[in-house]
């Protein structure tokens, strides 16, 4: 059984987001309410979205901060060297949570190693929970073999309606791994679903509300990216909307495994 922390809901994504356009989301989310801010250090934002946090005025005590560690730091003191990195450009003394962004790729780094490593840093006190990305059941069974895995606290996947993965998903929650779903929208595929689009109209709500009331049905912890107020505003208010369970499975029924995030690095995915 995993270790439990609140993962606040919604957070804000932050990939893709670069300088003045993610200070100013990072901003607008917080005044909005958001207390979870997602990044990473492949997104080369951290800097922005450290002075975003600071310059809002809220206590960083009230703020969640995800950050994750590539998967090119993954062996020896690189782990822990790059948490160390991320925490600088922050402008934090620590993250609330760190992710390993990917697994080793062909397991050249052994899982044993690097969440060891990530496990030690969450000891020091540069991060208060960890947690891994993108593990399918298989990496996801390893990693809770291991000392380290008592601690993970979530796998954060792709998760939307085209891509349910809900085989991972239960396993995760059965693990007692909460699950943190990104890309939830499907950069906007979702929207164009008939499906979606005839649910929408029997709420009042809009396409990416139900869908993000979809993935939140399913206990996810929910990160869609916006850079607009009213878009995030609309986000946090699709937490509030209740679909039937006949709505539920008529939105399962469009699950067809159509991946957004599938570099050529990816595991071999479950099916």
């Amino acid at each position: 059984m995993s270790v439990s922390i609140a993962l606040p809901q919604p957070g804000l994504g932050t990939f893709r987001l670069q300088d003045d356009v993610v200070i100013a989301s990072v901003k607008s989310a917080l005044e909005l309410g958001y207390r979870h801010i997602d990044t990473a250090a492949m997104y080369d934002n951290e800097a922005a979205v450290g002075r975003a946090i600071s310059e809002s005025q809220i206590p960083r005590e009230e703020i969640f901060v995800t950050t994750k560690i590539w998967f090119d730091r993954l062996s020896g003191e690189g782990v822990i060297a790059a948490l160390r990195e991320s925490l600088a450009k922050l402008d934090m003394d620590y993250v609330d949570l760190a992710l390993i962004h990917w697994p080793s790729p062909d397991n050249e780094v052994p899982m044993a190693e690097y969440l060891a490593a990530l496990d030690k840093a969450r000891e020091m006190g540069l991060t208060r929970a960890i947690g891994v990305s993108n593990f399918t059941i298989a990496q996801i069974d390893e990693a809770l073999s291991l000392p380290a895995g008592k601690h993970i606290a979530t796998n954060q996947i792709e998760v939307h309606p085209l891509l349910a993965n809900s085989k991972l998903v239960q396993h995760c929650q059965a693990k007692g791994i909460q699950v943190t779903g990104y890309m939830p929208l499907a950069v906007g595929k979702v929207m164009d679903e008939s499906v979606i689009q005839n649910i929408a109209a029997q709420h009042n709500a809009s396409a990416a509300q139900v869908a993000l009331a979809w993935v939140a049905s399913k206990g996810i912890t929910v990160i869609p990216s916006s850079t607009k107020a009213d878009h995030q505003k609309a986000n946090l208010d699709a937490l509030d909307l209740t679909l039937t369970a006949e709505e539920v499975a008529q939105i399962d029924q469009l699950d067809r495994g159509e991946r957004v995030a599938n570099p050529p690095f990816s595991p071999v995915w479950d099916q």
